[in-house]
């Protein structure tokens, strides 16, 4: 492993001490370590993703359970991206009280014993949290923040936004006790952007779908994810219309979609297969948005209360917001915090492709003609070339 992906636990003494809970394979700590701050210690349950910890952060002490956690070392701020697959649309959406989604709770009572408690706490899941079950999943994670004394600020953020060709949204929710979390998350925006015409851009889509949608992105892939509709997890697929082509990306170029190096989850001394290397990104949080995080924390941007508009939680959540107990403001900002410049799909990928495969695309292929769903007739006309192709070639 080259030194430059390393991170050690001894650098970036001017920045904060993060303790990263549910740390999955580092993308928040890689963030926010890239932006100056200090990773003290760890916590991942998953032992494949741990090893990949284990190589990227050598000398940080890691834990492998929350639920066995007694305390936290003295930190600046908690960090976790936590489980999310009893909130998303696509898990079981047994919302915040299910077996996975629930262990944020865990994170409070550490945080409730923690003297002194960490001045900030910074917490990624999906946008559903603002809908499922009406909002309870929201309501329970910010009253929990409440209870221990923070007021808090939370924002959609497109990774997109960030220069990757990645059609992700992720619900950040960022508390302080001592801080302003609204002058960091809340104050920057580079406005909506216009949905982008095919033309002959490339496209991503999801082939494990096709009965009420599949992702559909141009020049961009939709959302990496750590499963699919079919029970593994998988790539998405891409439309190559000047090539009549419909392939599948290296795993690679899924862990740069998501703003890590070439190789992450390739730890030394460690042989894991495609499919779990897919999961490991499918679940990791994209760096770029946690860089984005670490710098407004050293370099808050003065907010503006001008826009704020009060609301009644029991009418909804907005996308964007801040409050604290008793109070609670939503404010007008898009999921693009910023505007990064950013190659095309078509030269943003620098791996080998493989073509899909004859059962998945027929597969996909059957579902979709079978769905209520519209598609572009060039693009069902590839699809169904690529399959005559590849017949052809097994009955040579």
């Amino acid at each position: 492993m080259s030194q430059r992906n390393q991170i050690s636990a001894f650098e970036n003494k001017d920045g904060m001490r993060i303790a990263g809970l549910f740390a999955g394979v580092g993308g928040i700590e890689r963030g926010l370590h890239l932006a100056g701050h200090e990773t003290k210690m760890l916590c991942e349950l998953d032992p494949h993703a741990a090893c990949v910890l284990e190589d990227h952060f050598p000398g940080v002490p890691l834990h492998s359970d929350i639920t066995t956690m007694r305390r936290l070392p003295a930190v600046d701020m908690i960090a976790a991206g936590f489980p999310c697959q009893d909130l998303s649309q696509a898990g079981q959406t047994s919302g915040i009280r299910g077996e996975q989604s629930g262990l944020i709770d865990n994170l409070f009572d550490l945080i409730r014993r923690a003297k002194p408690r960490p001045a900030w706490v910074l917490l990624e899941n999906v946008p559903f949290m603002l809908f499922l079950h009406k909002g309870h999943a929201m309501q329970h994670v910010l009253e929990g923040l409440e209870d221990l004394g923070y007021s808090w600020a939370y924002r959609i953020i497109d990774a997109h936004a960030f220069g990757l060709p990645q059609r992700r949204k992720r619900m950040i929710i960022l508390a302080s006790r001592s801080g302003d979390p609204k002058s960091v998350l809340l104050s920057e925006d580079a406005g909506p952007t216009a949905p982008q015409r095919r033309a002959d851009w490339w496209c991503g889509f999801y082939w494990t779908e096709g009965n009420s949608g599949v992702g559909w992105a141009v020049n961009a892939i939709p959302p990496l994810k750590g499963g699919s509709r079919v029970g593994i997890p998988s790539p998405p697929a891409i439309w190559i219309p000047d090539q009549h082509r419909i392939v599948l990306p290296d795993i690679q170029d899924a862990e740069r979609l998501q703003g890590f190096p070439a190789g992450w989850t390739k730890p030394s001394g460690a042989s894991f297969r495609d499919r779990l290397r897919w999961r490991m990104v499918g679940n990791a949080v994209s760096v770029p948005v946690a860089k984005w995080i670490g710098m407004r924390l050293s370099n808050p941007i003065e907010y503006d209360p001008q826009l704020e508009i009060s609301f009644e939680r029991e009418k909804g959540w907005p996308k964007a917001a801040w409050g604290k107990r008793g109070v609670q403001f939503a404010y007008p900002v898009s999921s693009w915090p910023v505007r990064r410049p950013m190659k095309p799909l078509s030269g943003f990928l620098r791996h080998p492709f493989t073509s899909l495969s004859l059962r998945a695309a027929s597969g996909f292929l059957g579902r979709a003609n079978n769905s209520g769903l519209r598609f572009e007739p060039e693009f069902l006309e590839d699809l169904e070339a690529q399959i005559a192709r590849m017949r052809a070639e097994i009955d040579r």
